[in-house]
């Protein structure tokens, strides 16, 4: 299908070492594209891009959540593949589950960095680039938390509804230019983020979904690799529901 090749496009996809990022990862790869693997596990981001291949994948090591690191590999992709064609925000972490009023500060403040933070920057730090080509198209993966919000998930849910509010305010910002800024809000899949929730949770997180199952990374990537696409040219400020049935609005 026209709308999946991307050929000669160049996609920098952060959380790509694993989970849901990578899986988009193989799909752009397998299509034509270049991707630039952005993960805090440099080892884990090298062996991913050895699997894709290093005629279609690099990997950089960095933490999202600076700023300095980000405009540093910002440039470092720039320098190497001269145009930053798409942006998939995947990286995020979950922090403990606790309720609000029992919530560690520094935990908050570090989930913040990296699901919110780390979106900001990466978005503030690539749409210049897509600005100066005309042509761009970023996908920030949110959460059915952030729109129903999930107990004992205050940091979560927030820096995940934050995601939204952010996309809609740079999809206005774009929408005179072929620069298509959307997110997409998934139930939880079976990955690594797991490891960082409590069983009681993760079941809460099961007992709300209508399809009695958790998403697929193939249904993920299917969805959001579409959205990167050319072919996605109208939706721009979206959010598209990948939740099982959950929210259905």
């Amino acid at each position: 299908m026209p709308g999946t090749d991307f050929s000669g496009q160049i996609a920098v996809i952060t959380g790509g070492a694993q989970g849901i990022g990578f899986a988009v990862a193989e799909r752009i790869a397998d299509a034509g594209g270049f991707v630039h693997l952005w993960d805090q596990d440099e080892e884990l981001a090298k062996s991913a891009a050895t699997e894709l291949g290093t005629d279609k994948a690099a990997a950089h090591g960095l933490d999202i959540s600076d700023h300095k690191a980000v405009d540093a590999a910002t440039r470092a992709v720039v320098d190497q593949s001269s145009r930053i064609d798409v942006l998939i925000n995947s990286a995020g972490i979950t922090g403990p589950n606790a309720t609000t009023w029992e919530y560690p500060v520094d935990a908050w403040q570090t989930v913040m960095a990296v699901n919110l933070n780390g979106t900001f920057l990466t978005c503030r730090a690539i749409v210049p680039h897509m600005r100066e080509k005309g042509y761009g198209r970023i996908v920030n993966i949110a959460s059915i938390a952030g729109k129903e919000g999930n107990p004992n998930a205050p940091a979560y849910s927030a820096s995940k509804a934050g995601v939204i509010g952010l996309t809609k305010s740079l999809g206005k910002e774009l929408a005179d230019m072929d620069i298509g800024v959307n997110c997409v809000t998934p139930a939880a899949a079976r990955t690594r983020i797991f490891d960082q929730m409590k069983q009681e949770h993760i079941d809460y997180m099961l007992s709300k979904i209508p399809r009695g199952r958790f998403l697929e990374l193939n249904e993920a990537s299917a969805m959001i690799v579409w959205m990167a696409s050319r072919e996605n040219s109208f939706t721009t400020g979206g959010v598209f529901d990948l939740s099982g049935g959950r929210a259905t609005y």
